[in-house]
Formats: structure tokens, C-alpha cells, sequence
């Protein structure tokens, strides 16, 4: 089993001792990724935010030579659910039917204190 680390200059690096994402016989798995621009900003509201973690996530994904389209299953963690139907509108923008599968969860705290984190699957084709 060869297992590939993912890094990549267009996403936030890895505030820890983890990989953006590891790639592993043709499948990808992320780390969460959070709403953080490369310059550091935290951007205002659950909108940008999810906007700002999707497309991190769209970066570490081509990193990997993968897109949302072989994306299988994502995680989602949110803090507050009550902004669960604002979010499902952003995230139905970035993916294509058949819809990956997905958990969502609300949370208490994420990193630097943002409002949603999202991690993801994803088969290369």
C-alpha cells in the first residue's frame, strides 16, 4: 500500500502535526478543512464561510488530482444547526447529483473558533 501525503499552496497549511489529506490506492481523504483564506482571514457569516471551507476543500482535492465530482462522502461539523439550511444551499452549489453521502454534525467549538469544518472521501478516477 503506497500511501501519498497531499499538500498543496492553495488551501490553509495544517495547523498540526496532520496532512491536508493522505491519497491511498486511488481513494483521497482530507482533513477537515475550515473557512480560512490564505492570507489568514476568517471570513463573516455561515454563507462565506461554508463558501471559503468548500473551496479549501476544491484545493487539497485537485492537489490530489480528484474534484467534488469523486468526492463519495463528506462530514460536515457545524455549530450551529439552526444554519444547517443556509449551509445545504452553499454546499448544493459545489456538488452535482448523485450527491455524496454526508453526516452533519453540530459541534461546540472548531479551530480559531469558525462556524463549520468539512472533511471528505473521494475516489480518483
Amino acid at each position: 500500500m503506497k500511501r501519498m501525503k497531499i499538500d498543496t499552496d492553495e488551501a490553509p497549511k495544517a495547523i498540526g502535526p496532520y496532512s491536508q489529506g493522505i491519497a491511498v490506492n486511488g481513494m483521497v481523504f482530507t482533513s477537515g478543512q475550515i473557512p480560512v483564506t490564505l492570507n489568514g482571514d476568517i471570513p463573516e457569516g455561515i454563507e462565506a464561510q461554508a463558501k471559503q471551507a468548500l473551496r479549501n476543500l476544491g484545493s487539497v482535492l485537485k492537489s490530489a488530482g480528484a474534484d467534488y465530482g469523486d468526492v463519495v462522502k463528506t462530514t460536515v461539523f457545524i455549530k450551529d444547526m439552526n444554519d444547517f439550511a443556509k449551509f445545504n444551499e452553499i454546499y448544493a452549489s459545489f456538488f452535482n447529483e448523485p450527491y455524496p453521502a454526508r453526516s452533519c454534525v453540530e459541534v461546540s467549538k472548531l479551530p480559531k473558533d469558525v462556524l463549520i469544518e468539512i472533511e471528505a472521501v473521494a475516489v480518483r478516477r
